[in-house]
């Protein structure tokens, strides 16, 4: 059954909201994804405050279209999905870990990073960006670690001298 006019320009209203309002953007496609899956994906994107949206792939052209985002489109192949949100890696480490869970039903096709068009493999990269918590424990061992070794060789020489 085919969408009616009026119903076409709220969703087109809903999508300049949701673009405008985003720093960062995931295009996902998905393909026999059971409806269980989809309300587990939305309840775990909500969680960590990141949108999920899914409508027709003209009117999310129009839409992009419309926003003079810089670069270059990425190929949108299959049914299509917005995953949003205000922080700039949640949105794409949100569903890239799905895309592992799932195993297929669920890919990344590119996505809009800090105002510009990004590919495929570019979304991939910036989902495995680790947290910033995980990032400071890693920063932490790096300063930790030849002060443990100094330690280590100070109690060397100190066992060697006794």
């Amino acid at each position: 059954m085919p969408i009616t006019k009026e119903k076409k320009k709220e969703i087109v209203s809903g999508l300049e909201k949701v673009i405008n309002n985003s720093k960062s953007m995931v295009f996902v496609n998905f393909h026999k994804l059971l409806v269980k899956d989809v309300s587990e994906i939305r309840r775990t994107l909500k969680g960590e405050n990141v949108g999920y949206v899914v409508a027709k792939k003209s009117l999310f052209k129009r839409v992009l279209d419309a926003a003079k985002i810089k670069g270059d489109m990425p190929v949108l192949n299959g049914e299509l999905a917005l995953v949003y949100g205000e922080d700039l890696l949640a949105p794409a480490r949100g569903i890239y870990d799905f895309q592992k869970k799932l195993d297929g039903k669920v890919s990344i096709l590119g996505g809009v990073f800090d105002g510009e068009y990004k590919s495929q493999i570019d979304m991939v990269g910036i989902a495995s960006i680790p947290s910033l918590q995980v990032l400071r424990g890693m920063f932490v061992n790096v300063i930790n670690s030849p002060i443990q070794r100094f330690a280590i060789a100070l109690n060397a020489i100190a066992e060697k001298r006794n």
